[in-house]
Parts: structure tokens; C-alpha cells; sequence
């Protein structure tokens, strides 16, 4: 009886530990030191396992592991309670753990996966209040899609004879020893709503590279079009609370979800370890509840939805992230409109797309591809043998508009259209973000695709006129040809008019697809590492679009390009005083002949190929 009666009381006192205090509130709070931590002590630690209400959670303090995290000391503990049976779930990131009513740290690592115990490595509080005192540097190893180099004015250190093949080939390969880390980050996977399974496969590989978990599930943004943070947000994100940042939201949403450790009134700390280490970053954060924590040896998580936006994020460091209530980060909002047609043109079902998506140089372009290639794929008239028709226009801040269209027809490639649409939609904005001389600021985004119900796709065969002995000053008829997909040859008449100063000898008329004539244009501004963004709007729109047959008259002159311009012959004086400002880093880039666009015939169908017709001007 005894025994049963001991057993009671120390239960009873494990169910007791952890209510010994209140909820922690936001303010200023007193730091239990790292050096006082002892093997033993209890504490309590703060999460919501449901719902939106933190709660307690027991602690035995198993003792402080050295250096375990990387040049940093991890408490290690292990939890009870509710947690002893759910384990270190995925969403518990950033968990406050007191000690006599004192912050300890942050709830943010784990130990093995099918450990029978719920241990936890704790982030030292002093090590997260750290980030307030960080600059705009940004980490080296930020999780986004493609790494920026980071500036150095030191030279780099050479790898000697073949070692730098040798990594990369045991890289590629997966050779080489295996390093298991004991302990690693909770997961703070990214929750994608109303994404294709297709999609996220398609771009896996990507996510992979990143070291990012991509999970489909709920967690919507109930804030689609805005980051303004709602009224009352003074109240809200105390610690133990869960919150959020923003990818993505509205009809798609993508979110990453941890906990709040520390309110100081106005600046929040959460997760204990990176989100994405972005170092500087401007995105909405929100308040976030629980429909539930799975329970799982595995993979325990928590199954969140994302409610309202009440600040910024403004720092993504090694030991958490900093935000700050009230604030408002810039994101951009999109509008997708997706129609499917029939073989009349008329419209038989409409599908409209709302959502924002967070800025950033990396991520935003990105963002644009993932968004559209999965808006295309998930329409029940996806199929191989349609077209898709796509237009679109991006307002920015004080440089004007872009306006974009293309048409992309079903092909044998091994990627699927939807995907390859989307990958040429997201180079307009990688090419907008990747400006080295500032930022661009959207201020919006549409795009309409029209589904047509065939494959179109026109290529040019063949031009035809009845003298290719013109004189200067004429117009001659001229026929050209272009072969459909599966269908007759479609012939189109025109004149070319011949200019009255165009010198004796052998010319030729191109006719060709958009690409031919953009792809000079667009090598000479790849050159050019210090365009600006109003010089990379007025490329883009100078771009010709691949629903057009395009007829020119090419001379035997030097044609040069220099940033957005195109400078046809060139007197040498010109030239010569062109070449002598030009510098490493800006190019001046030539071709040998000279092209006179003179007109260009619109097609309901994608035109590829080229064609050139010599003539002679006696």
C-alpha cells in the first residue's frame, strides 16, 4: 500500500510541476543565467498542443551539452507530460522553458527519431537575444533557390591540383562517409495549401537542395491579399503561443510554423534555430492555432492553420528569429485568371487565383513559377494536346509596367508544359530581382492563360518572291509558308518595301520566330552586370512574342547592343568613342549585319523557326 501511495505522490508532483506557474505574458522577464543550469532541475516549458491556449509542459533538466550545436551549449531535456507521449513534435520550435519563473531558453532541437524518451535540446536564451543586435549581413548559408556569393575584398584560397573535382564528384554521387547529426533542428516544415502533389514532385529535387521539407496540408491564410497586420495585434504572440511566417497566402498559402519564446512588448523571438537562414527579411507574420499535434515516434508534428497577420519578421538567424508587432512587410499581390476555351473561342469555365507573395530577390521569383505551375496543373482540363495563350502585366513603383505574352504548346519535352510556362514566367521576375542596382517594388501582378483545345504550333518552311533582283526605293510581293501541326500548309502574302538608300549588293529577308531575333538582344544584356531596373523593364518589353511571324531586312552593317539599346550602323567615330567608356562589367556587343524590322503577322498559333530569302539590290 505504501509502495502504490508513493507512486501517487510523485505523480501527483509531476502533474503539479509545470502548473506552479501562470501563463507567461509579454514584457520584460528575468533570465535564468546558462551557467546556473544544473542536472535535475525542473522546469516548464509553454506550447499548444490544440487549439490556440499554451500549455504547460514538465522538464527534468538532464544537464548542458558543450559546443553540441555548433560552436553553441545545448541544454538537454527531457519532456513529460502531454509531450512524453506525442514526442518532440515538428511546430514545437522556440517552446519557452522556465525555471522558477525565469526564461531559460527555447525548445528547439531534438535527439534520434525512434528515441523512446522525449528529449529536447534547449536554446539558451541569451543566445537568441543575440539577434537584435544583428546587422543587414546575410548568412552564407541562406535556404533559398540559388546561393548569392558573399562579398569579400580577400582573395580566394586556391584548392590545390584536382581536390575540387574530387568533392564535387563525391558530392554528386553520395560517396564518402555519411555524417548523421545526433542532434538536429525540430522541423519547421513549409505547409503548402492547395498545392498539386505534381507539383511539389516537379520541384522537389529543388526543395531537396535547399534542405527544406515540403508538406501538403491545410493552414490557409484567413489575410489573402494584405500584410497589414489586424486590430488588436498589441495583444497578441505571448510566449508559448504559435506563430507564423508567410510565404505565400490567400488561395495558395505556404507557411512555416514554431512557437513565440520571448515578447518583450514589441520585438517577438521564436523557433531557437533558423527558419531558412535569410538573415535580413521582410516577411508577414501571423498568429497561428493548432487542430492538432500528432503524436508519432517518427515524425511527430503539429497540424496548424495560419489566422492573422500581426507584424514583420525581420531576422531569420542561427539561434531564431525576430520579429516586431505592428509592423508591415511588403509582398505583392497576384491575380491569375485561367479560362478554357472551346474550338469557337468561347469561353466554357473560368478559374480566378488570389493570393500575395512575400518579397524577396531569392524567393520571389520562385514563388511566381511554383504559384502558376501549379494553378495550370490542377484544372481538370489539363491534357497533352492543348495550347496555352498567356498574357500578363507587372505594375512597379516608379518604373512603369511590363507587358508579357507567350503561347507554349504540348511537346515531347520530358517537362510538362504547365511547368515549362511557369519557368519562363519566373525568369522575368529573376531577371527584375537579381538587379544589382536596386530592388524592384511590384505593386501588382496579372496574368490570364487561355486554354485552347489543340496543339498549335506553326513552323516556318519555306519564302517565295518572283525576282530576287530588286531595285532601292521598290516594294516587292513576297509568300511565305509555315507548317502546322498536323494540318495544310498555311500561306501568307506581303510586300517588303526595299529602302530607296540601301546599298547595291546581297541582302537577304529573314523571316523568323520571336527567338531568333531576341536572343543577340538578350546575350548583349547578359553582359551587362549593372543594368537598372528601368533598363530591364524596357528590355523585357522590348521582347518580341512567339504568336508573331516576324519579317526583316538584313543589311550587311555592323548592328551593336548596349544595355536596352540597339544601335544600328554605327559610324566608326561613334563606335570607336563607345568602345573606349566601355568597361568589364558593362558589354558592347556586335553582330555584322543590321536588321530593319518591318513587320510582323500576328498568328493564333506558337511560330518557330526561320527562313532566309537572298536578294540582290542592283
Amino acid at each position: 500500500m505504501n509502495r502504490w501511495f508513493a507512486i501517487a505522490f510523485l505523480c501527483a508532483g509531476v502533474c503539479a510541476h509545470g502548473a506552479d506557474m501562470a501563463r507567461p505574458k509579454a514584457g520584460k522577464t528575468e533570465i535564468f543565467p546558462l551557467k546556473d543550469i544544473k542536472p535535475g532541475m525542473q522546469a516548464t516549458a509553454w506550447t499548444v498542443f490544440q487549439g490556440s491556449e499554451p500549455e504547460p509542459v514538465p522538464i527534468e533538466i538532464i544537464g548542458v551539452w558543450a559546443k553540441s550545436n555548433g560552436p553553441s551549449d545545448v541544454i538537454l531535456g527531457k519532456m513529460l507530460g502531454k509531450a512524453k507521449d506525442t514526442g518532440v513534435a515538428a511546430g514545437m520550435s522556440g517552446s519557452p522553458v522556465y525555471i522558477d519563473g525565469k526564461l531559460v531558453g527555447a525548445v528547439a532541437l531534438r535527439i534520434s527519431v525512434f528515441s523512446p524518451d522525449a528529449i529536447c535540446g534547449i536554446t539558451p536564451i541569451e543566445s537568441m537575444l543575440e539577434i537584435n543586435e544583428f546587422d543587414k549581413s546575410r548568412p552564407v548559408d541562406a535556404k533559398t533557390p540559388g546561393a548569392i556569393a558573399p562579398k569579400s575584398s580577400a582573395p580566394a584560397a586556391a584548392i590545390p591540383n584536382d581536390l575540387l573535382e574530387r568533392l564535387v564528384a563525391v558530392g554528386a554521387t553520395g560517396a564518402g562517409p555519411q555524417q548523421q547529426p545526433l542532434m538536429t533542428p525540430i522541423e519547421t516544415p513549409l505547409i503548402f495549401s492547395g498545392f498539386s502533389p505534381a507539383t511539389l514532385r516537379a520541384f522537389n529535387p529543388l526543395f531537396t537542395q535547399m534542405g527544406i521539407t515540403p508538406v501538403e496540408g491545410g493552414g490557409a491564410s484567413s489575410t489573402a491579399l494584405s500584410a497589414k497586420p489586424v486590430a488588436g495585434w498589441e495583444k497578441a504572440l505571448n510566449p508559448g503561443d504559435s506563430v507564423a511566417g508567410i510565404l505565400v497566402s490567400g488561395d495558395l498559402s505556404i507557411t512555416g510554423t514554431g512557437t513565440v519564446t520571448y515578447n518583450d512588448g514589441k520585438r517577438v523571438l521564436a523557433f531557437g534555430h533558423p527558419f531558412m537562414s535569410l538573415g535580413p527579411v521582410e516577411m508577414p507574420m501571423a498568429k497561428s492555432e493548432v487542430v492538432w499535434t500528432l503524436a508519432s515516434s517518427y515524425q511527430p508534428t503539429k497540424l496548424p492553420n495560419t489566422t492573422d497577420v500581426v507584424g514583420a519578421l525581420h531576422q531569420d538567424r542561427f539561434s531564431g528569429i525576430m520579429g516586431e508587432l505592428g509592423d508591415e512587410a511588403p509582398s505583392v499581390p497576384v491575380h491569375l485568371k485561367v479560362r478554357s476555351l472551346d474550338g469557337a473561342g468561347q469561353a466554357v469555365k473560368e478559374k480566378d487565383m488570389h493570393f500575395s507573395i512575400f518579397v524577396h530577390q531569392k524567393w520571389t521569383p520562385y514563388l511566381m513559377t511554383l504559384t502558376l505551375a501549379t494553378t495550370l496543373q490542377q484544372i481538370n482540363e489539363y491534357a497533352d494536346d492543348i495550347t496555352y495563350r498567356m498574357s500578363g502585366n507587372v505594375d512597379l513603383d516608379g518604373a512603369g509596367s511590363i507587358k508579357l505574352s507567350t503561347m507554349l504548346a504540348g511537346s515531347e519535352a520530358p517537362a510538362a508544359p504547365p511547368v515549362v510556362l511557369a519557368s519562363w514566367w519566373g525568369d522575368k521576375f529573376n531577371r527584375l530581382f537579381l538587379n544589382p542596382v536596386s530592388m524592384p517594388k511590384l505593386k501588382n501582378v496579372e496574368c490570364a492563360i487561355d486554354l485552347l483545345p489543340d496543339r498549335r504550333v506553326a513552323t516556318v518552311d519555306s519564302a517565295w518572291t518572283p525576282s530576287t533582283e530588286v531595285e532601292a526605293g521598290t516594294e516587292i510581293p513576297v509568300k511565305v509558308f509555315l507548317r502546322p501541326y498536323r494540318g495544310e500548309r498555311i500561306e501568307r502574302s506581303l510586300t517588303v518595301r526595299i529602302p530607296a538608300g540601301m546599298p547595291k549588293g546581297e541582302h537577304r529577308i529573314l523571316f523568323s520566330d520571336a527567338d531568333t531575333l531576341n536572343r543577340i538582344q538578350n546575350a548583349a544584356a547578359s553582359g551587362d552586370r549593372f543594368m537598372d531596373i528601368r533598363e530591364t523593364v524596357s528590355l523585357l518589353n522590348q521582347e518580341r512574342t512567339n504568336n508573331r511571324l516576324y519579317v526583316s531586312l538584313l543589311e550587311g552593317r555592323a548592328t551593336y547592343y548596349s544595355d536596352d539599346k540597339t544601335l544600328p550602323s554605327l559610324p566608326g567615330s561613334v563606335l570607336n568613342v563607345l568602345q573606349t567608356e566601355r568597361t568589364a562589367s558593362r558589354s558592347l556587343l556586335g553582330t555584322t549585319e543590321t536588321v530593319q524590322e518591318q513587320v510582323s503577322l500576328p498568328f493564333d498559333q506558337m511560330v518557330s523557326g526561320s527562313y532566309s530569302l537572298r536578294i540582290t539590290v542592283k
